[in-house]
């Protein structure tokens, strides 16, 4: 997983090829103002899913993971408690990977927590299972879909 910020995503756009596309639409987008749903940036390569979400309770929001994207959670309003836990480390599956969803979902618990705030980026890969929208009230935020493979 790599924290970083909107203003920092130069440092990290090198290591996908979608990276620089991604950062530069959203920062070139009013997206707190656009409406919620699927952005199509690049068809299944590429999109943005811009959501407003209720957080919900650390002690229920399983582990989630997949194989096929990469995500890239930015938050627009409010903020939110991200769990993470190696993937190595999850061993009780709570829902089998569905491969039409690209997620599996694990019991375990998280290992570490962070906090994000507007202006900030959590990427996760296949290896970063991880437990979003955690915390207290709504969170306005944008939960981009890079193709793991770019080709």
């Amino acid at each position: 997983m790599i924290l970083t910020t909107l203003a920092d995503s130069g440092r990290i756009e090198p290591l996908h090829p979608l990276f620089k596309r991604f950062f530069d639409y959203v920062k070139e987008h009013d997206l707190l103002h656009a409406p919620l749903g699927r952005i199509e940036v690049d068809g299944d390569r590429l999109f943005i899913n811009n959501v407003e979400a209720d957080l919900t309770d650390a002690a229920t929001q399983p582990l989630e993971a997949h194989r096929e994207y990469i995500d890239v959670h930015v938050v627009l309003d409010g903020e939110e408690h991200f769990g993470w836990r190696p993937l190595a480390d999850c061993a009780a599956v709570r829902q089998p990977y569905d491969p039409a969803a690209d997620c599996v979902l694990y019991a375990d618990r998280p290992s570490s927590w962070l906090t994000l705030r507007p202006g900030q980026a959590a990427i996760v890969f296949p290896e970063d299972p991880h437990a979003p929208v955690v915390g207290e009230g709504r969170v306005r935020k944008l939960i981009g879909k890079i193709k793991l493979a770019a080709d």
